[in-house]
């Protein structure tokens, strides 16, 4: 099924869409993933990332009381929806493992700022009538607590935005650029690819941008309606870094301790050298940034081109070599370096889009 525009999604509206998935299939045995995907309105790859979810829900943590769904692309099977409905009709009891990461994690997740207030009350509400059912079992949980981090605050400022339709401002650290700047966004999506992003389109850059989470220093719910121009979802289940045809061209030589760069960074192509090495051509849409990162390899790595691009990383990593001089000489008492400058030391490189996937860094 072809990309569709862009339409708001957040983890609560995606909640609720599973939770109907499983009902609509429990009707239709062996329903086809096409007709599947048109009648809740997203795409296959969405509905297939759903599907990848459900086997781990169930009626309780246990692995025998799991959802048994699998599709081969085509159609959707679900193996045993007797049988849970069968379990489901019986009370629920709940082990005392079960019933304390419940309301842990319950309380924790209402201690979520910018979490609608309607929704806090019912999950605070749903919450009690745990702690009554599970009497004894429940003591456990009020001795543990869960802290979330920032990026906890941010992710609900970022999931109320998407389902009020608002645009952020936001305050973004670039560890690329090593600078933090001010941005107003139309949030599109949140998305999970090891950290948490969310993807939005940029009023300061006017294109399509994706932002971590945790590199989000400030965040604001503006008033001002979000409005993203009308652009196609990408497939993420790949890799979130997917750079253009158009991107300039890297080449880098890296020798056998370097050769997880060929298998982290997407590349054109990655050619055997002699000596165990790779020869490996990539796309980013801004080689400059990549000086903060040609650090990394040391001697495993070398720019081959662009000759600017290369000259360019040489003279950071003489200056990060000046400053350990700098301070070597200082701690010995401030006795004057006089053997000149290091030597040109091969450098490494990675792909400037790491640090700020789609369509360039930020």
């Amino acid at each position: 099924m072809a990309g569709k525009p862009v339409r708001p999604v957040n983890a609560i509206d995606q909640t609720r869409r599973m939770l109907s998935l499983v009902t609509y299939l429990r009707e239709r045995p062996g329903a086809r993933v096409e007709d599947v995907a048109r009648a809740f309105g997203i795409t296959e790859d969405e509905l297939v990332s759903d599907l990848d979810v459900l086997p781990m829900c169930g009626t309780s943590f246990r692995g025998g009381d799991l959802l048994d769904i699998d599709t081969d692309g085509e159609r959707i099977w679900w193996h045993n929806p007797a049988a849970l409905a069968a379990e489901a009709a019986e009370p629920l009891r709940l082990a005392a493992d079960e019933a304390t990461a419940l309301l842990v994690a319950a309380r924790a997740v209402a201690t979520l700022p910018g979490l609608r207030e309607s929704d806090r009350q019912a999950l605070l509400r749903a919450t009690a009538k745990v702690e009554t059912a599970a009497g004894e079992a429940a003591g456990a949980s009020s001795r543990l607590s869960v802290t979330f981090e920032s990026e906890g605050g941010v992710f609900a400022d970022v999931d109320r935005a998407i389902a009020e339709r608002r645009r952020l401002w936001i305050r973004y650290y670039s560890p690329a650029r090593d600078e933090v700047t001010e941005r107003e966004i139309d949030p599109i999506r949140l998305v999970s690819v090891g950290h948490t992003y969310v993807e939005a389109w940029c009023r300061r850059s006017e294109a399509r941008r994706t932002f971590r989470l945790d590199r989000v220093a400030e965040i604001r719910i503006l008033d001002e309606p979000s409005a993203p121009p009308e652009i196609e979802l990408r497939d993420l289940s790949e890799a979130l870094v997917q750079p253009a045809a158009e991107d300039p061209e890297v080449v880098i030589e890296v020798g056998p301790g370097g050769r997880w760069v060929a298998e982290y960074y997407p590349h054109d192509s990655a050619d055997e050298l002699p000596d165990g090495g790779l020869r490996i051509t990539l796309r980013t849409p801004d080689p400059t940034s990549l000086r903060r990162l040609a650090l990394r390899l040391g001697r495993d790595g070398r720019i081959v081109s662009p000759p600017e691009l290369a000259d360019s990383a040489r003279r950071a990593a003489r200056e990060a070599l000046a400053a350990y001089d700098g301070i070597e000489a200082a701690e010995a008492g401030g006795a004057a370096d006089t053997a000149g400058p290091p030597e040109p030391v091969a450098v490494p490189v990675a792909h400037a889009a790491a640090d700020g996937p789609d369509g360039g860094p930020v």
